[in-house]
This record gives structure tokens, sequence and C-alpha cells, in this order.
């Protein structure tokens, strides 16, 4: 299993036991609402919502040739999710890098970030841009 399901994969078992507690003492309603809170929340902190990510030597490879930015991005990064949603289908159109699965997406993201891996990190042009607006983001598509 790897580091991106085990938070997502933990959630939903969780949930289970709790609601399966709740059921079993006579709440079925309080126990579908928490399951369903957490498997939303598993669900935020998978990777599934993302486009297919790419590591970071093709997403560079790729942005040179056709111009796109590279978003470095982690599950359950708050930041990323609202840059995801905000974008929409746009989304698509950019080259995304699980910073958690390639680590040379992650020294990257160092590189630009003084050390830290703050994400998102958008590169744009070959120049990072940290936690940019997602508008922002969609002009430079």
């Amino acid at each position: 299993m790897t580091r991106t399901w085990t938070l997502p994969v933990l959630l939903v078992l969780c949930g289970s036991v709790v609601a399966t507690g709740l059921i079993l003492s006579g709440s079925p309603g309080e126990a579908a609402a928490l399951l369903l809170m957490f498997i939303l929340l598993a669900g935020m902190n998978s990777s599934l919502v993302f486009p297919r990510s790419i590591d970071a030597p093709e997403a560079l490879r790729r942005s040179a040739a056709d111009g796109r930015p590279v978003v470095y991005w982690r599950p359950g990064c708050k930041y990323c999710l609202r840059l995801r949603f905000r974008l929409g289908r746009a989304a698509r159109q950019l080259h995304w890098v699980n910073i958690w699965r390639d680590p040379a997406g992650a020294a990257a993201v160092r590189a630009a970030n003084d050390g830290n891996e703050t994400v998102p990190t958008v590169v744009v042009a070959s120049r990072p841009h940290t936690n940019p607006d997602p508008e922002w983001v969609r002009e430079q598509l």
C-alpha cells in the first residue's frame, strides 16, 4: 500500500468501525451520517480527486513542449484541493506531479520553497509560484 492510499483507507476503516458501533447501539441514522462524513474525508485525501499524476522529469518535458504549467501537489492538502476544484475542467490541461510519489518532484518543491514542501507549487515558464490564485493559473493556460 502506498503512502497516498494509507490515510483514505484508514478513514474509511475507522468510519466503518464507529458506524458499526452506532448501528449496534440503535442509531442507524447517526451511523449513516458519520460514515458518509468519513467517506467524504477519505475522498478529499485521495489522489482520485486529481488528474493523473506523472513524474517531475516527464512533466517538465511536456511543459517545455506545450507551454502548460506544472502543478506540484500532495493528497490531503486543502490548498491543492482548492486549486483543483476552482480550476474545474481546466485542471486536466495542467501537468500534475504528486510529490509524495515522486522524489524528484518533492526535491523541486523544496528547491523552490527554501527547503519546505509547500504545495501547490505551480511552475510556469520555469518560474515557481507557491499557492497561486486559481484564476491566475487559469490565465496561464
